[in-house]
């Protein structure tokens, strides 16, 4: 999802933002809401993981007895 996500960003920048061709119009959205979308949908994404992202263990020293 996230690669189909950065070529249509890729893709929107090659491209015109407005165009316009016999009356119609079409204009895309900012650069800076695709790029807010994406770390939306990658937040979204990294909240379903399960765990909290810590993990805890039990460190001993070692040479001792």
């Amino acid at each position: 999802m996230a690669e189909n996500l950065e070529k249509t960003i890729e893709e929107n920048l090659n491209s015109p933002a407005k165009v316009t061709s016999d009356g119609c119009s079409v204009e895309q959205h900012p650069l800076s809401e695709q790029i807010a979308a994406d770390k939306y949908l990658a937040s979204k994404a990294a909240s379903r993981r399960k765990g909290l992202g810590i993990r805890f263990s039990k460190l001993s020293p070692s040479g001792t007895v």
